[in-house]
């Protein structure tokens, strides 16, 4: 499923030399379609950590809320009370990640769930005042909570135990959920948690047993339990970071430029930092204004497309902190694109560029291509093409 292309290109809200353009609609279509496949009465947590990982926190939690997502999760303390400004006052938000004492205090004052592992978190939040908690089993993550069941039982009844702290779930973190070919580990650690929160939630039957990222959701049902912690389909990318249409995911984010000049570039003439390209033949070439400083990664160096008029051309040489060069072919009629929209991530005509692409390009993952977006990038929010306000809870 492709996002809506050219009606996109409308939404330029001035002269802007780089624009990252978000479909909230988008959103909201794929949390519909991944609460499609959730059981009876389990719920979807949108994460919308690393400002929605790059789409806008805000925006994208009221858009996955409108398409039936009931909780919110963030990494940071600052990231649950700029969600609190924001108008989300109701909405159940879980804090995902290590806090200190004045991080701890803060999310606890902005009404956030936070994690424990330890008797020593469960004393740090009744003396930051107390408030509501999950604890976390590493079931093999190795990152945050504890590898011993026992003391995670532990920890749950101590908490139980303190008039401060409320207990709401029990959770673990998968570690190769989006990997096929894992040698049966995300099976056993499923298997694990399964066997340590099912003991306790026939104790507690209104405990949230929550495990699945968007891979681990999609993978196995058995994984669902009540609650999946949803991020990067959210955004309409696949959690193996091969094809969103495969899936039914639908990109939510087009990056685009324009093309700011063009120049004949002859051969022997080179363009860029270090003369990484060196013309064989006379060629015209357009600059976008657009490098890393935004995000377009150094990387990408002869080694990527970018689509102007609907057809892919090379970008060629270095990428700077400012511009890139695109090869537009050797006909003078070049010329008449001074000015053309350029999509560096989306859909022009019949053409797209994911996410995935881009990210294969570089050896890494989706995650890191939309989240790696500076905030010299505005963000234009959009649904199917009508331009928005920007949102306030």
């Amino acid at each position: 499923m492709s996002a809506a292309p050219i009606a996109r290109e409308g939404l330029d809200c001035g002269a802007v030399r780089a624009r990252a353009s978000v479909n909230v609609a988008a959103i909201a279509r794929n949390c519909a379609r991944l609460g499609s496949e959730l059981g009876p009465g389990t719920q979807l947590c949108a994460v919308v950590k690393a400002d929605g990982y790059g789409h806008g926190a805000a925006q994208s939690a009221r858009a996955a809320l409108d398409g039936g997502a009931s909780w919110l999760a963030v990494a940071g303390a600052q990231e649950a009370c700029e969600l609190r400004a924001a108008g989300f006052e109701q909405v159940p938000i879980l804090v995902m990640g290590a806090l200190s004492p004045a991080e701890l205090a803060q999310a606890l004052a902005a009404g956030a769930d936070v994690v424990v592992w330890s008797e020593q978190c469960v004393r740090e939040v009744a003396a930051a005042g107390g408030g509501r908690v999950h604890v976390k089993l590493d079931s093999g993550m190795g990152r945050l909570g504890t590898r011993d069941a026992d003391l995670a039982t532990r920890v749950l009844a101590l908490a139980e135990d303190s008039r401060e702290v409320e207990v709401v779930g029990l959770m673990t973190h998968f570690a190769t959920a989006d990997e096929p070919d894992d040698d049966g580990f995300f099976t056993r650690q499923l298997d694990t948690f399964a066997q340590w929160a099912g003991e306790l939630k026939a104790r507690r039957a209104e405990l949230i047993v929550h495990a699945a990222n968007s891979a681990a959701m999609l993978r196995d049902a058995r994984a669902q339990f009540d609650m999946v912690r949803c991020g990067i389909a959210v955004y309409g990318m696949d959690p193996l970071g091969v094809d969103p249409a495969e899936r039914a995911l639908e990109p939510a984010l087009q990056l685009s430029s324009y093309v700011a000049d063009v120049k004949l570039c002859r051969v022997g003439e080179s363009a860029g930092y270090g003369r990484r390209f060196l013309a064989e033949r006379d060629t015209w070439l357009g600059v976008l204004p657009i490098g890393y400083g935004d995000g377009w990664r150094r990387g990408l160096s002869n080694n990527a497309d970018v689509l102007v008029e609907g057809a892919r051309r090379a970008l060629v040489g270095t990428v700077s902190m400012d511009n890139v060069t695109i090869d537009l072919g050797a006909d003078a009629s070049a010329r008449r694109l001074r000015g053309a929209p350029a999509v560096l991530i989306g859909a022009q005509g019949e053409q797209q560029i994911t996410a995935e692409e881009v990210a294969r390009l570089l050896d890494t993952i989706n995650y890191e291509i939309t989240c790696g977006l500076t905030p010299r990038v505005p963000r234009v929010y959009h649904r199917d093409g009508v331009a928005l306000q920007p949102v306030h809870g």
